[in-house]
């Protein structure tokens, strides 16, 4: 018969093994919680969120989500599906997403400035939707987006400066905002065609 000891050691040797192994799966889910905060946060009268599960995995199952070979989030695709709502800070913990499509909406409410954190985001389009609020300066550290859209808002304030250090650059389109104070001319705004 084992030893006390011996019987303790074992429990912590089975108990260290289930940690590691359920650690990616804990991972995984952070995306899947971030994504599921953001569904909460939206009205969906066409029920094009259905498929957002939060007992799953990963979110790479649902509809409108697109993931790398990883398993992590690249690609949320969720233009023109007649969403209300507003954005959630929730959604800066989404740190390989690629492309942020949620133009052609109804969303309210500011942009979260936790967006900063998407350091491998190419492609922000916000367009066509009711947003409010300024452009958060912080948008100015995401060195890989090329394309920001962000027109047909309520948006106030200056187009931040910050920018002007994004060689990737290549569309900026603010029109339609309420937007105030001078264009910036140096840096890529010195090549792109920018629309106020």
């Amino acid at each position: 018969m084992a030893s006390p000891t011996c019987f303790r050691r074992r429990c912590a040797q089975l108990t260290l093994t289930l940690v590691l192994f359920l650690i990616p799966l804990v991972r995984g889910n952070s995306e899947g919680d971030a994504l599921y905060t953001l569904r909460r946060s939206l009205s969906d009268p066409d029920n094009v969120l259905q498929s957002w599960d939060p007992t799953l995995v990963n979110p790479c199952t649902w509809f409108h989500i697109t993931c790398n070979q990883n398993n992590r989030v690249t690609r949320v695709d969720l233009g023109n599906s007649n969403l209300s709502g507003h954005l959630v800070p929730e959604l800066g913990k989404l740190e390989h997403l690629q492309y942020l499509e949620l133009y052609k909406n109804n969303i309210q409410g500011t942009i979260p400035v936790e967006l900063d954190n998407l350091k491998s985001l190419i492609s922000l389009d916000l367009y066509n939707n009711n947003i409010s609020g300024i452009i958060p300066p912080s948008l100015g550290k995401l060195k890989s987006l090329v394309f920001l859209r962000l027109n047909d808002n309520r948006l106030t304030g200056p187009i931040p400066r910050d920018f002007v250090s994004i060689s990737t650059l290549k569309v900026v389109d603010v029109s339609n905002n309420d937007l105030c104070g001078t264009i910036p001319t140096t840096g890529p705004f010195e090549h792109i065609p920018l629309n106020k």
